[in-house]
């Protein structure tokens, strides 16, 4: 009667815990944000335990009827395609939804990409925010805006086909001598880190194509 949120590795398989391991092994379901994603992870560790697609699609449907099973005597996990639950990907509703009915919930320790690539920034990090995605349209302007006197480094998540719009806009709102930390594919093969300013971002960046899944780390001090 409880759930599990367990980390998932967001490039080298081999970020995977024991832990995490044996708790997916020992749940009676796993709750999984991509089925497909998460099938090759289940078959590198040999786990044979059946998943239930959840997403953020369909988990205002189904959270309902899944804590229901909880409550009735099963016990799951929660896992994403990478990294974990609830940091910019399914997560909240249904721990909100276990503590409206007094359940017992378990978060492991593990992978996140935001952290390894704040810690190697160079820029502040005994205190920080994490932004996650910037909104794309609607109220993007107004909170880079709301930012602007911020005194701690702001960490973001950017996809490659708006890491330049996101530069541009940064150049625009903060300057372009605004200190900042570009991480890309963490833990993975092609793993790579520009430090510099918003300006030398902007060039670095429109000279070689952006590729893969970004972390931006901005300093306004």
């Amino acid at each position: 009667m409880k759930l599990y949120l367990v980390p998932t590795p967001i490039g080298n398989l081999s970020d995977m815990t024991y832990r995490a391991v044996n708790i997916l092994n020992e749940v009676d379901l796993i709750l999984a944000e991509d089925t497909r994603t998460s099938g090759k992870l289940l078959n590198h560790y040999e786990i044979k335990t059946p998943m239930l697609s959840y997403h953020m699609h369909n988990e205002h449907k189904i959270v309902e009827h899944v804590v229901s099973r909880i409550k009735n005597g099963e016990t799951m996990a929660l896992i994403t395609d990478a990294g974990s639950p609830g940091i910019s990907d399914p997560g909240f509703l249904i721990t909100r939804k276990m503590i409206e009915n007094g359940l017992e919930i378990i978060a492991l320790p593990g992978a996140t990409a935001f952290v390894p690539a704040l810690v190697v920034s160079g820029l502040p990090c005994d205190k920080f925010i994490f932004e996650g995605f910037l909104p794309v349209k609607k109220g993007r302007q107004k909170r880079l805006e709301f930012l602007k006197g911020e005194k701690r480094t702001i960490v973001f998540y950017e996809s490659p086909h708006k890491l330049l719009k996101t530069l541009a806009d940064f150049k625009s709102h903060y300057g372009g001598e605004s200190q900042i930390s570009i991480s890309r594919e963490i833990t993975k093969m092609f793993e790579e880190h520009y430090r510099g300013t918003v300006d030398g971002a902007m060039t670095h960046f429109e000279t070689k194509k952006p590729k893969g899944e970004f972390v931006v780390s901005l300093s306004l001090q």
